[in-house]
């Protein structure tokens, strides 16, 4: 019997909707990670100015400055860096396209080199700044706001891993609630529950709950199910079937209850990528904050953002084997592109705390 190790996902990306707009879990934890951020680098560097030092009174317009850098550079540097990484072919075909943010397509490793060349901009005009001093304290930040990014995505059902080919992991519902929804025009709303009952090799068993609108009768309800719910996810769709299928070569097994029917199917638990990167990612901040706070503005220069390039881009090198490739050419090379990325990114990390060590008593 199933040990209910698995979990289903159908979380609504949507919070709530505001004059006619979405307003969705992605953007808005995406807002919060730079609105904490931005106080957590003030708080920073008013702990580090000496007392009655003035530079206390131009830390929070330096801040404000900082934050929009911040945002532009990770946006842009997040879509440029799928563009050229990821899609060039495309995109130089339809070069507008690139300003099509809301369709996907972001790379974390363009949004980090996006990061350190503004913040080489931004401190050669401040005579208070070094770069390394500023990249030791916003990678800080960078890696809170990471992690909650990739919670965005868990939200979002997106960026999901392998199947882990066992009763272990996350099976994400969202791409077929959605389908049956939008091409019904019957079912007012879909849930999904457990079964106790032995797993069918690598899926585990998943309750479809249809709730059908006023009107819809039982003959009406019996068609759908047995008919159009079989080729929504029979295989047909697999964006929906790499998730949640029904067998179409095999009777569909299901019940009546008034206006609501629960219908029997299979699930294929992924591995959470995105929860392995949220988690890890916070953890990576608390370590780097926890740094910075012993030795504030004595930290050895370099420490923090060698630390943060060997552990971050470390971690998303073995988080790539459990994760999905995102275009098809990954698919005929021995590691994909994320992991080809994070190889120069740790190695420039291990360059800099090797500067760092050599420099121990010399502070940001």
């Amino acid at each position: 019997m199933t040990n209910f190790l698995y979990l289903i996902w159908n979380a609504d990306p949507d919070i709530f909707t505001l004059f006619s707009r979405p307003i969705k879990w992605y953007g808005l934890l995406f807002a919060l990670g730079f609105l904490i951020g931005q106080q957590i680098i003030l708080w920073m560097l008013k702990k580090e100015a000496p007392e009655g030092d003035s530079f206390k009174k131009r830390a929070e317009k330096d801040v404000e400055t900082l934050t929009i850098y911040l945002v532009l550079a990770t946006i842009i540097g997040a879509r440029l860096g799928h563009v050229l990484f990821y899609e060039p072919d495309k995109y130089i075909k339809n070069p507008l396209d690139i300003l099509k943010i809301w369709e996907g397509g972001l790379a974390s490793h363009g949004a980090a080199i996006a990061l350190l060349f503004v913040l080489w901009l931004f401190a050669r005009k401040r005579a208070n700044w070094t770069w390394l001093k500023i990249v030791d304290r916003i990678v800080i930040v960078v890696a809170l706001v990471g992690a909650l990014i990739r919670f965005g995505n868990f939200m979002n059902s997106e960026i999901y891993g392998l199947p882990t080919g066992s009763e272990y992991g996350i099976v994400f519902t969202r791409n077929a609630s959605e389908a049956i929804i939008r091409n019904s025009g019957l079912v007012n709303d879909v849930s999904y529950s457990k079964m106790t009952k032995p797993n069918e090799g690598n899926y585990v068993p998943v309750v479809i709950n249809l709730t059908f609108k006023r009107g819809v009768d039982e003959n009406q309800m019996k068609t759908y199910i047995e008919n159009n719910l079989p080729t929504i996810l029979g295989g047909r769709y697999s964006y929906i079937s790499d998730h949640l299928l029904i067998d179409p070569e095999k009777s569909v097994v299901y019940t009546i209850n008034g206006r609501e029917a629960h219908v029997n199917a299979l699930g294929i638990p992924r591995h959470p990528t995105q929860l392995y990167e949220s988690l890890t990612t916070f953890l990576l901040f608390l370590l780097l904050l926890s740094i910075w706070y012993r030795y504030k503005a004595n930290t050895p220069r370099g420490r923090l953002i060698g630390l943060f390039l060997v552990i971050l881009f470390g971690l998303r090198f073995v988080h790539e084997f459990f994760k999905e490739n995102q275009v098809s050419f990954e698919d005929n090379i021995p590691l994909n592109m994320g992991q080809w990325l994070s190889i120069p990114m740790v190695v420039f990390g291990i360059l800099i705390l090797i500067h760092s060590f050599r420099h121990q008593g010399t502070g940001s």
